[in-house]
């Protein structure tokens, strides 16, 4: 267990008992990686990307799936520049405007495939390629040699990802090296984490759930963190069973499709289970109740954002008691709950939730705008709404801001309705999330025409220019959209009107 929360550097983070400790192990491979050998691939790669003229501060764009080349690109271009991971289910346009948003100057893929990612870099970025060999060593193809590297400060930018408001494009979230280990640590410590810790890594490592809960989290310990190429409900108590697993993160989606398979009793792979974590999404106490009785642990949910660099608060292991509809304490951040004239408000009483802490981001990256929003008087403002209890337990009652929330992959409407009144048959458009049995939200749109399409059409136009999970399911077309006297879109009214034709 951790004691010090003193910020570190990344690859200082990783505390094994031993060097010979085994950090990370691929399912379905022979490959067990060691924290000394773990640590020496980070120092080569990172020298690499030097040789490919990284340098501090500089973006390295990272469009692997999970696997041990994208924890190695990971940590490594945190030491070299400042990793800039994305999701490789991406479209090229996506990848265009992530890439140039950040102004990634290179790219690692894997070898084969990523033709969307490729594509988006043209002859501007420098493209690598990473895989990882029988042995266990990732090989990055692209450059040769090695160069020597100046060790980030802690105060450097590790790590940058997009967020999204309600309005306008994704904004950009730098988190230090100290904002993300102290996150790792405060983890580390509210779940009593340990070297002994087997972690099944099920979140993906371009989100900040994968990255920090997770990975950093448990490298953080010395633990060993187990690293499928992807989430699978028909293999995962195998493989729990095969390598001991402890605990998972992950959010209520994933949980769901585990307890859609499970069997009579509990399942195999579960008895070393001493608790299951919840969060990037609200996790109905049902399903809660229901994952306790099926898989015999506790199912803690937890609170969290990436302006936070992931954990907000948590409820606590056993002895003391997890609240079903909670999300739980402040977890080494200071958490309240915020009036419209910047109050603190009275446990009860119910206003947009605020957060205070290392771990939290200063500002968001030239987006002064975005600034003056989200701080005030030392507080960042989450867009949340909720309230706390007598015992300091947080329960969030609705979202401030507009965002769709799809299986923990949280995105602005707006990003869609650019790309529905783009097309030229579409004189207005508006989307917004509908609830999902599985999903939580799933997209649907309402558009009002200028000339006749299909809504067939118009969803195929959309999933051209937009990744799956960010592509509307349904596409009403009506004569009129809501407004108020402003002009605004009531998205909120138009969402409650369609609800109803949700799957």
């Amino acid at each position: 267990m951790i004691s010090s929360s003193e910020p570190l550097v990344l690859v200082d983070l990783l505390q094994p008992t031993s060097d010979r400790h085994t950090a990370i192990a691929i399912p379905g491979t022979d490959i067990r990686v060691t924290y000394g050998s773990l640590r020496s691939q980070i120092e080569s790669l990172a020298e690499a990307l030097a040789t490919a003229g990284v340098a501090r501060g500089d973006r390295v764009g990272i469009a692997l799936p999970n696997g041990l080349p994208a924890v190695v690109c990971f940590l490594a271009a945190s030491v070299a520049g400042t990793a800039a991971p994305l999701n490789p289910a991406y479209t090229e346009e996506e990848f265009r405007f992530y890439l140039n948003d950040t102004g990634a100057r290179t790219l690692i893929v894997p070898r084969d495939g990523a033709e969307a990612a490729r594509k988006a870099a043209g002859d501007r970025i420098r493209i690598l390629t990473a895989e990882a060999a029988p042995t266990g060593i990732v090989q990055l193809s692209g450059t040769s040699g090695r160069a020597s590297i100046s060790i980030p400060s802690k105060d450097d930018v590790a790590l940058v990802l997009h967020t999204s408001g309600s309005t306008g494009r994704p904004k950009r979230v730098p988190l230090t090296h100290a904002n993300l280990s102290i996150s790792a640590r405060n983890i580390a410590r509210w779940y009593t984490l340990g070297p002994d810790d087997v972690s099944l890594c099920v979140m993906p490592l371009f989100h900040v759930h994968g990255l920090v809960a997770s990975m950093l989290a448990t490298l953080a310990t010395g633990g060993t963190l187990v690293v499928p190429p992807k989430f699978n409900p028909l293999s995962f108590w195998r493989v729990a069973r095969d390598h001991g697993v402890t605990w998972f993160s992950a959010v209520p989606t994933l949980h769901q499709l585990l307890l859609a398979r499970r069997g009579a009793g509990r399942p195999s792979g579960s008895e070393k289970l001493r608790f299951i974590r919840s969060c990037s999404a609200s996790l109905p106490p049902r399903v809660m109740h229901e994952m306790e009785a099926s898989f015999g642990a506790p199912v803690l949910e937890a609170y969290g954002m990436t302006e936070a660099a992931h954990q907000i608060a948590s409820n606590p292991l056993p002895p003391s008691e997890h609240k079903a509809g909670s999300v739980g304490c402040g977890a080494d951040v200071s958490v309240g709950v915020m009036d419209e004239e910047g109050n603190l408000l009275p446990a009860g009483q119910r206003g947009e939730v605020v957060i205070k802490g290392p771990n939290v981001i200063r500002g968001y990256e030239n987006n002064p705008e975005a600034n003056v929003q989200a701080f005030f008087d030392g507080w960042f403002r989450t867009g949340d709404e909720g309230f706390l209890d007598r015992d300091g337990y947080l329960t969030l009652v609705a979202r401030i801001k507009e965002l769709i929330n799809r299986g923990g992959e949280k995105f602005a409407p707006r990003e869609i309705d650019e790309v529905l009144l783009a097309h030229p048959a579409v004189a207005e458009a508006v989307t917004f999330g509908v609830p999902h049995a599985t999903w939580g939200e799933e997209v649907a749109a309402a558009v009002v025409l200028r000339d006749t399409a299909t809504e067939e059409e118009l969803m195929a136009h959309c999933r051209e220019r937009l990744a799956d999970f960010k592509s509307p399911k349904r596409i009403h077309i009506t004569e009129r959209i809501p407004r108020t006297a402003t002009g605004k879109i009531q998205r909120r009214m138009v969402a409650e009107a369609y609800s109803q034709d949700a799957s």
